[in-house]
């Protein structure tokens, strides 16, 4: 706060909100680090996004349209956390989030739909058999499962009780955060006993759950410095799967051109508070289209209830949100906000599935 009220505020009063890029290069260069350690990403993200809104009220349109343009019709299909472990639950799942998105559906009120229907019978199904319905950071239960593959055994047990075909109408999607249990070299499933595995015999895993569950996107599915372990993972799994990159990407476009030229993705998770500045994030965007790779507007865990990221991803247009479970208000201000925007868009708005190609 002291940053932005003492050093960037001064320097960008009086100043056209029209011009974003200048404005948040000006943030940039006051700060002076590769990585924004001396003003703070917060402060510079937070000041990028108000120069944003401030533009978008000045020329009276919304802020999806100001961002997109006309073309910013796209609604996404989200990426729905229903079942939390890792670090962001006290339980026995090594791997951190395990998603529903529901590719069915014909809108994206539809879509909240199928996600809302299949939380609730999740619950329904975990308490039947004992386990406690507590949530996580990101709105997920956190029961403590017999094993890890379990959670996907119960996420397709209540898409079938809510009434949904697994893989037609609703899929999966995994978030392991494999930088959180990756120790010297090696993959540690401590939580659940399962033990060490390499980064091929991780790979394997997945690809046994693949060939089980109706899973088409997995993210951080290995450590943020394993290179060598994403390339043979997308080799693998690529083809069948969206590979999603965050923690060895962190929405930095120096490492996605990276990613670009090793292979080691097809898709990167896309986070404005990671790069710090609106400018930075859609330049991200843009490297994504250029490469023909998939991205997913993301939250953060610790979030706020600001919806900017549900204009955004209509205004970027990739089809894909992640902004996590049902329930928690910051969660559910983003999936308010682009009901509003689809109802704002009426016929003009678009909805589909962006991982149709993954569809089994």
């Amino acid at each position: 706060m002291k940053n932005v009220n003492r050093e960037i505020g001064p320097r960008i009063i009086g100043l056209d909100p029209g011009a974003q890029s200048e404005i948040d290069n000006l943030m940039i260069e006051m700060d002076g680090t590769p990585n924004k350690a001396r003003l703070g990403a917060n402060a510079t993200v937070g000041v990028s996004m108000a120069v944003a809104r401030a533009a978008a009220l000045t020329k009276g349109i919304p802020l999806y349209a100001y961002l997109g343009g006309a073309e910013a019709t796209r609604l996404p299909v989200p990426m729905m956390n229903i079942l939390n472990g890792g670090k962001h639950a006290d339980n026995s799942v090594d791997f951190q989030e395990f998603m529903v998105i529901p590719i069915g559906a014909p809108s994206f009120a539809e879509a909240l739909r199928y996600g809302a229907e299949t939380f609730h019978a999740l619950k329904a199904i975990l308490k039947k058999k004992g386990y406690a319905t507590g949530v996580g950071d990101e709105g997920g239960f956190a029961p403590n499962l017999k094993r890890n593959e379990e959670a996907c055994e119960v996420i397709v047990e209540a898409i079938e009780k809510a009434g949904y075909i697994p893989g037609r109408d609703i899929a999966i999607a995994l978030d392991p955060a494999a930088s959180s249990f990756y120790e010297n070299d090696t993959y540690e499933l401590k939580k659940s006993g399962q033990g060490r595995l390499s980064n091929t015999q991780l790979t394997r895993l997945y690809n046994s759950w693949i060939e089980k569950f109706p899973i088409v996107s997995i993210e951080d599915g290995l450590a943020e410095n394993d290179w060598a372990g994403f390339k043979e993972h997308t080799s693998v799994l690529g083809d069948k799967i969206q590979i999603v990159g965050d923690d060895i990407f962190v929405t930095n476009t120096e490492f996605i051109r990276r990613g670009i030229s090793e292979k080691s993705a097809n898709a990167v998770l896309i986070k404005l508070n990671q790069i710090g500045t609106v400018t930075e994030t859609i330049e991200a965007v843009e490297l994504c289209r250029k490469a023909d790779w998939g991205f997913v507007i993301s939250h953060r865990s610790g979030e706020t209830e600001d919806p900017f990221i549900a204009d955004f991803t209509v205004a970027m247009g990739g089809g894909q949100i992640k902004t996590g479970s049902v329930c928690r208000s910051e969660r559910i201000a983003k999936y308010n906000r682009l009901l509003e925007i689809e109802t704002e868009l009426g016929n003009e708005a678009e909805f589909g599935n962006p991982l149709a190609q993954y569809q089994r």
